[in-house]
């Protein structure tokens, strides 16, 4: 975290200025694209962006990437103990753990309702003992805690114009088809790891399974089969883009180029894949760093209309944010955000 985006927000504790450049970090190491996104916002709101971001990667990392062979058991109770963390953090306001203590001070500054931060919990929970998914639907209810939680944490930080209750909808909606572009971009990654995010009943239309997926992946051999379950799962993903989009219009201006870039940039996940010949079950997919500068050129473009407009009228009341809250910065160069 920059002393900067930390003066602008208004975190003047040493302790907490640490936490929330832990999160940063986090954010910086594992979300390049969302990280990319975030430097499109008000330089006020981005401290509270990594702090929910920084927390849900760290849960993730116990979840997935905790020492080659850790078992079940350490990773249960390396989730507990964050679990405890976080009710302590946001019952009193601060934690030792860093990625809890700027949660909860987010949380506290944004008026955030914790039941979103406990169903995040439960989904990463059933991470460990979940291993695939019959239908949709039963992927949806679990997409709730991992996905659309994270779309509801974010509306008081990035504001609407709106009755927030209108926004909620596609604030979700826009969380899942993120996740569902990385269940497609990391199947197999995920298949090495035991689990299978694909619908089953999907997969058998295609006369796919787990086996085959699993041949697949260790002959480095395509399937036709395989190829057209792909195909299929994209296209809903884009069915739940479509969805969400009108929603970044209920958001304030000032936060709707973040949001934007984001969306095209995750979008262009489900681009990357097709374009590589549908071959994620034998190397992952990247959105060329090329296509992501010109995003955030495009992004940079908006932000700077976004204010100029802004400038052009009295200013809006921000209802989500502390009324201690600087005014944004200048814009950065794309080459710079990008």
């Amino acid at each position: 975290m920059t002393d900067r985006e930390l003066d602008a927000a208004g975190i003047t504790d040493p302790a907490l200025r640490a936490a929330y450049r832990h999160c940063r970090a986090l954010n910086a190491r594992h979300g390049r694209t969302y990280f990319l996104a975030t430097r499109l916002l008000p330089v006020e709101r981005r401290p509270a962006v990594h702090a929910l971001y920084g927390f849900a990667r760290w849960a993730d990392d116990i979840v997935d990437s905790l020492a080659p062979g850790t078992g079940a058991g350490a990773r249960v109770r390396a989730l507990t103990r964050l679990q405890e963390e976080l009710e302590e953090g946001l019952r009193r306001g601060g934690s030792e753990e860093p990625v809890a203590h700027a949660l909860a001070d987010t949380a506290r500054r944004y008026a955030i309702d914790h039941v979103h931060f406990r169903d995040f919990m439960t989904a990463m929970r059933s991470d460990l003992t979940v291993t695939a998914y019959p239908t949709y639907a039963d992927l949806r209810a679990y997409m709730h805690g991992s996905a659309a939680v994270i779309g509801l944490q974010m509306l008081p930080v990035l504001g609407t114009v709106a009755p927030r209750e209108e926004a909620e909808p596609y604030a979700a909606a826009l969380g899942v088809a993120f996740q569902l572009s990385n269940f497609l971009r990391d199947v197999g990654e995920d298949l090495d790891r035991g689990r299978v995010y694909l619908p089953a009943d999907l997969l058998a239309g295609h006369g796919v399974d787990r086996e085959l997926l699993v041949r697949s992946r260790a002959t480095g051999r395509p399937d036709r089969r395989i190829t057209a379950a792909l195909r299929e799962f994209a296209e809903l993903t884009r069915g739940v883009y479509r969805a969400a989009m009108p929603g970044v219009n209920l958001l304030e201006a000032a936060s709707r180029p973040c949001i934007r870039t984001a969306a095209v940039l995750y979008g262009g996940i489900l681009d990357a894949v097709a374009r590589d010949g549908w071959a994620v079950l034998h190397r992952r997919s990247v959105v060329p760093r090329r296509r992501r500068a010109v995003v955030a050129a495009d992004g940079l473009v908006r932000v700077a209309a976004a204010r100029l407009r802004t400038r052009a009228q009295p200013p809006a009341r921000t209802r989500a944010l502390p009324a201690a809250v600087l005014p944004a910065a200048a814009v950065r160069s794309a080459e710079e955000v990008a």
